[in-house]
């Protein structure tokens, strides 16, 4: 029988991987220039990209390294993720309309409006850098914890899916990434609400649960803030809070992080994207820590022996939650669903450099080096090229990082985002706000910043995460403010370009003079379409072996990916008909 689960649970695997392939392919003709491949020409929906760049937000480390703190402290861990939604809230507030307005492709080129040539070079070469150590390292400990847990073969998962991510992030480009993100947010949303529910129904409500942690003692280790002294390196203290609350905040409110929105119609919608990714967030604040946290209640030894191949052991808290709890056929779901977090940040990662490189630094290499360059076909034969060479980079990296090993996720990813991070984020957020600085403010902000991250790095004493964080964070703001004297002495030129940028980021985007031609009819019908398969493939699990209670699960999750599809299906043939009549009213053929 235990052969058989295996083997239905690597089936609901493969097949839920082809439909990727499927999208792929199926976005494939919305693809007729760079604009399309890499910010879906300026047309993408509001759901689409909001959706997309919640996903974007997460990966598995939130089902593996995050869920191993919540396994070990409870609440504390989802700072993390109320910061993330601070920054969706501000984004809504006002700076998603002001980057949508900016009219880029990628990051880079914004900062080429703001700051100049040097400042775009330096951040389009970290830029790139930073995203493949990122993808590589998600694509690494999403490997890691498959084999241990699932008993997947390491070099298995990091080829199998890296090769799907390559294969879709090329032939359909940033449609088929936002579309994938989207469909995939609709298998792990509904999952992961599920298991919540059904971990709360097994230790007897939110009352039971209080009760179980009072039990256990763990009342203190579990509250959101814990004293000084209770954990190493003062992690989950009220300054650690005030650290992770800053760094995630900022980083979602800078110049690199306003590509998110430079898909989306106008800045309008890009207030609607923003509104999305703040309620999912803030939803998955609280969903996804709740299994964790009944694991180390319930199944503490069951733990501690799946995650025994781990670094952190507590890393396997989410999957043995799931794997007691989901019946037969979810479990693959549940294995789909940390896949599906991963996939969005490194498909994401793909589509961008290579965005990064057709549009900041390849025009460079064709001035250093006098070539003519490419036209338009020609560009996007490229961006597709390397999107294969940037997916392929980001395989090998992975794999490379399962042959060294290392420390377990949650403190590799704070180290890297408090060295290297946070001082790249401050200047591109203060550039937004603080308008009178010279050219080489940001660079001169971050080398600064650099100092004392090193220092603190490699020192006899090592700082921890958040002295790294408010060191560095300070050091950069004071280091980009003191550059304010020398705005005197700024060309005419480059006093014309700041002021030249910050009259486009505020003029609100004309969509039918700029960009024209909507075809959200087809996102609806082709983005729905794939969800009601993907919910009648989950409906298929129903005739597996399962108590009732099981296949109500299964019932409840393939209803909500179906009922979603439905009202998109719908949605799409209403805006399909109004569309007529617009044409009919205009004296214009159907």
């Amino acid at each position: 029988m235990e052969d058989l689960d295996r083997t239905i649970e690597f089936a609901v695997i493969i097949i839920y991987l082809f439909f990727l392939l499927g999208i792929g392919l199926a976005f494939r003709r919305f693809n007729a220039n760079i604009s399309d491949f890499f910010r879906n020409g300026a047309r993408g929906a509001w759901w689409l990209v909001g959706m997309s760049a919640f996903m974007a937000g997460i990966s598995a480390y939130t089902f593996t390294g995050a869920s191993g703190v919540a396994f070990e402290a409870g609440w504390s861990v989802a700072v993390i993720y109320l910061g993330n939604s601070l920054g969706f809230l501000c984004n809504f507030l006002f700076l998603a309309p002001w980057f949508r307005q900016l009219r880029a492709i990628t990051a880079p080129e914004v900062i080429r409006m703001r700051f100049g040539f040097l400042t775009q070079q330096f951040y389009a070469v970290f830029g790139v850098l930073m995203a493949m150590l990122s993808a590589g390292l998600q694509l690494w400990a999403l490997a890691i914890f498959c084999a241990a847990v699932f008993g997947f073969e390491v070099w298995h998962v990091i080829i199998v899916i890296g090769a799907v991510v390559v294969f879709y992030s090329t032939t359909g480009g940033s449609w088929a990434v936002m579309a994938t993100d989207f469909v995939q947010s609709l298998v792990m949303i509904p999952m992961t609400v599920l298991i919540t529910v059904l971990c709360l129904i097994e230790v007897g409500g939110l009352a039971g649960f209080g009760n179980l942690i009072d039990q256990a003692g763990l009342r203190s280790d579990f509250s959101l803030i814990n004293a000084s002294g209770d954990f190493s390196l003062e992690r989950f203290t009220w300054i650690w809070a005030v650290a992770m609350f800053l760094k995630h905040t900022v980083e979602h409110n800078t110049i690199n992080a306003a590509q998110r929105y430079f898909a989306v119609k106008d800045g309008r919608e890009a207030r609607k994207a923003a509104f999305l990714g703040f309620a999912m967030m803030s939803l998955g604040s609280f969903f996804w820590f709740i299994p964790p946290m009944v694991a180390r209640l319930l199944y503490e030894e069951e733990v501690m022996i799946a995650g025994a191949a781990l670094n952190v052991p507590a890393e396997a808290a989410f999957a043995v939650a799931s794997i007691n709890l989901l019946p037969v056929g979810l479990t693959g779901m549940i294995v789909v669903a940390m896949f599906a977090a991963t996939m969005s940040s490194m498909d994401s990662g793909v589509n961008r450099n290579a965005a990064i490189f057709v549009r900041d630094l390849y025009p460079t290499v064709c001035r250093v080096f006098g070539l003519k360059g490419f036209g338009d076909f020609g560009l996007l034969l490229m961006g597709r090229l390397f999107s294969v060479f940037f997916g392929v980079s980001i395989i090998l990296m992975a794999l490379y990082f399962a042959l060294v090993g290392g420390r377990g996720m949650f403190d590799v990813m704070l180290d890297i985002g408090a060295m290297l991070g946070v001082p790249l984020a401050v200047p591109m957020l203060m550039g937004l706000f603080v308008k009178r600085v010279p050219y080489w403010a940001a660079v001169f902000s971050v080398l600064s910043a650099f100092v004392p991250s090193v220092i603190g790095s490699v020192g006899e004493e090592v700082w921890n995460f958040q002295t790294k964080v408010l060191v560095n964070m300070g050091v950069g703001t004071a280091a980009f403010l003191a550059t304010i004297p020398f705005w005197g002495k700024a060309s005419p030129e480059y006093r014309q370009q700041v002021d030249e940028f910050f009259e486009r980021m505020y003029r609100p985007v004309d969509f039918e003079k700029e960009v024209g031609g909507a075809n959200d009819v087809s996102q609806l019908a082709l983005v729905g379409g794939f969800t009601i398969a993907v919910g009648l493939f989950i409906t298929g699990l129903l005739l597996l072996p399962n108590p009732w209670t099981g296949r109500l699960a299964i019932l409840i999750v393939a209803g909500t990916v179906i009922g979603i599809g439905l009202l998109m299906t719908l949605a799409g043939r209403r805006a399909a008909r109004r569309e007529a009549r617009k044409k009919e009213s205009a004296g214009q053929p159907r």
